[in-house]
C-alpha cells in the first residue's frame, strides 16, 4: 500500500468521523441542564443538589447541581429527537442507490457532507420546539446514511484486495474516533456549565424560564468543522476506477489506477487491473441493468439476506443504546452526576476507540466469520454479567465498579468484531452491477433497527432499568447461531472471486 492509497482511504473514512460526533454528541447532550429545560424535559424551581446528586438538606451544605424535575413526557421526547437522526439515516441510504450510481461515489459523498453541516446549523440554532431540532437530525441523518453505504464502497473499490478488508475498516475506526472526540469536547463543556451554576438554591418564579444555552448550541454547532472538513477533502480524491469503466470512461479509470498505484497507465499492474475491471462491466451490462429485485434472485439472494441479517444483528447487540445513553445508565447504576456525565463516558469512549486496533488486524487474519462468532459470544456474557453485578450495587461501590466494567469489556468486544465487520462485509460481497443497492440493503437495515432502538432505549431503560442488558444477551445467543451457521467467510478474496464464490462457481 502507498501513501496516496491510504490517504484516499482515511480521507473517505471520515465520513464515519461525522457518525461517531453525531452519536457521541447527544449522550452528553441529552443530560445538559440547558438543553433539557430548553426542550421541556425537565423543569428547575430553584432547588439544588449536593456533589454525590443528593438534595440539599440544610443552606450549610455546598450546592452543586441543579435539583431538575423530570416532565412526564421526557422519554418520549429523548426517543423522537434521538431517533429522528437514525430515521433520518435510513432515508439517506436508500437516496444513495441513486445518487451513487448516478453521480459517482465520490462526488455523492461530497453532497452528504454539505447535507451534514446544514443540518448540523438547523441544530445548533433550534428554537424552542423539539420539532426544530428533530427535523435538523433527521438532515444530519440523511448524510450518514448516504456516506454509510458509499464510503466504504468507494474505500473497497480503490484498495488492493490483500489490505481491503483493512483498509474498509477505517470507517469504522473514525466512527469511533469521533465519539471520543465528541465525549471529550462536550464533557469540558458540559464540567464549566452545569457544575454549579448560577442561581442555585434561589427560587424561580417560572420553572421553565431557560437557562444560558451556550453548552448545547456549542456542541450541536460543532459538528460542522468536520461536515465541511470531508466536503473540502473529498474533492481532491479521485472518483472510484470501477464507477468510471460503469461510464465508458476507460481512460480516466487507467489514470485513476495508476495513481493509486503510484505507477504508470502502462505498467502490467495497473493494465490487469483494468482489463479485471472492464471484464466484471461487460458481464454486468451483458445481464442488463439492475434492480431491486435482482437482490432476491437465485444467485445473490443469500448474500442480500446474510447483509440484511449482519446489520439487524449489529444493533441489536445493544451497542448504541450504551452509546447514546450511557450517562443515564451510569447514573442507574449508582455513580455520581461528574462521573456518570464525564469520567466513565470519556474511558468507555476510549475504550471503543482503541478496540477497534485488533479489530482492523483480525479482520484479515482471522476472517470475518470468525470475528462474528468470537464477538457474539463475549458480548452475550458481558451483557449478562452487567446485568448480574447491578443487581448487587446496594452492597457497596465495588459492585458498581464490577458493572462498569462489564460494560466497557462489552463494548471492546464488540469493537473489535462486530462493529467493523458488518461494513467491511457488505461493501465487498456484491457484484458490480448491484454493488451499491445491496450495499444498500445492509445500511438500512442498520439505521432501520438502530432508530427502532433509540426510540425504544429511553422507555427500556424508565421500564425495565439494567434488565434490558438480558434482551440484548438473548439477541447476542441469536447472533451467534447466525454467524456460525449462515455467514459465508469472504476473507482475502477480491471483488471478482467473491462473486464466483457468493455465485456457487468456486
Amino acid at each position: 500500500m502507498n501513501s496516496f492509497q491510504f490517504l484516499v482511504a482515511v480521507t473517505a473514512s471520515l465520513g464515519g468521523l461525522l457518525f461517531g460526533y453525531e452519536c457521541g454528541v447527544m449522550n452528553v447532550v441529552l443530560v445538559m441542564d440547558a438543553f433539557r429545560i430548553f426542550f421541556k424535559f425537565h423543569n428547575w424551581n430553584g432547588d439544588a443538589l449536593d456533589e454525590n446528586g443528593k438534595k440539599i438538606k440544610n443552606d450549610t451544605q455546598e450546592k452543586w447541581y441543579r435539583d431538575l424535575k423530570e416532565a412526564d413526557n421526557k422519554a418520549m421526547l429523548e426517543g423522537v429527537i434521538t431517533s429522528s437522526f437514525v430515521l433520518g439515516a435510513l432515508c439517506g441510504a436508500l437516496m444513495a442507490t441513486y445518487l451513487g450510481e448516478k453521480f459517482g461515489r465520490q462526488r455523492t459523498i461530497m453532497i452528504g457532507a454539505c447535507i451534514f453541516t446544514c443540518g448540523a446549523i438547523i441544530q445548533g440554532l433550534s428554537a424552542r420546539t423539539w420539532i426544530m431540532i428533530a427535523i435538523g437530525r433527521l438532515i444530519t441523518g440523511l448524510s450518514i446514511g448516504c456516506n454509510g453505504v458509499l464510503c466504504p464502497t468507494y474505500i473497497s473499490e480503490v484498495a488492493p484486495a490483500k489490505i481491503r478488508g483493512t483498509l474498509s475498516s477505517c470507517y469504522q475506526l473514525m466512527t469511533t474516533f469521533g465519539i471520543i472526540v465528541a465525549a471529550i469536547i462536550n464533557s469540558i463543556v458540559w464540567y464549566y456549565t452545569n457544575i454549579k451554576p448560577e442561581g442555585l438554591g434561589k427560587p424561580r418564579s417560572n420553572i421553565w424560564e431557560e437557562v444560558p444555552n451556550f453548552e448545547w448550541r456549542f456542541a450541536l454547532l460543532f459538528q460542522v468543522v468536520p461536515g465541511l472538513g470531508l466536503a473540502i477533502l473529498m474533492s481532491f480524491l479521485p472518483k472510484s476506477p470501477r464507477w468510471l469503466c460503469s461510464k465508458d470512461r476507460d481512460e480516466e479509470a487507467a489514470e485513476v489506477l495508476a495513481k493509486l498505484n503510484a505507477t504508470s497507465t502502462s505498467d502490467s499492474v495497473v493494465q490487469e487491473e483494468l482489463k479485471a475491471i472492464q471484464e466484471d462491466v461487460a458481464a454486468t451490462r451483458a445481464a442488463g441493468s439492475s434492480s431491486v429485485g435482482e437482490l432476491f434472485s437465485p444467485v445473490i439472494r443469500r448474500r442480500t439476506f446474510i447483509t440484511f441479517l449482519m446489520q439487524l444483528f449489529q444493533q441489536w447487540t445493544g451497542i448504541n443504546v450504551i452509546m447514546y445513553y450511557q450517562s443515564q445508565i451510569y447514573g442507574e447504576i449508582g455513580f455520581t452526576k461528574f462521573m456518570s456525565t464525564v469520567v466513565l463516558p470519556i474511558i468507555n469512549n476510549f475504550v471503543n476507540f482503541i478496540s477497534t486496533f485488533p479489530g482492523m488486524w483480525g479482520i484479515e487474519r482471522l476472517g470475518r466469520k470468525t470475528l462474528l462468532i468470537i464477538g457474539s459470544l463475549m458480548m452475550m456474557i458481558f451483557h449478562i454479567s452487567t446485568w448480574a453485578f447491578s443487581t448487587q450495587t446496594y452492597r457497596g461501590k465495588m459492585w458498581q465498579y464490577f458493572a462498569v466494567a462489564s460494560i466497557f469489556l462489552m463494548v471492546f468486544s464488540f469493537a473489535w468484531t462486530w462493529g467493523p465487520v458488518p461494513w467491511v462485509y457488505q461493501a465487498e460481497v456484491f457484484p458490480l452491477r448491484v454493488r451499491v443497492k445491496g450495499s444498500a440493503v445492509g445500511t438500512v437495515s442498520n439505521f432501520l433497527n438502530n432508530w427502532i432502538i433509540a426510540f425504544v432505549g429511553p422507555a427500556l431503560m424508565k421500564a425495565w432499568s439494567t434488565k434490558t442488558f438480558l434482551l440484548f444477551a438473548a439477541a447476542c445467543l441469536l447472533a451467534w447461531i447466525y454467524s456460525q451457521f449462515y455467514v459465508i467467510e469472504s476473507k482475502g478474496l477480491n471483488l471478482e472471486e467473491m462473486d464466483a464464490k457468493m455465485a456457487g462457481k468456486a
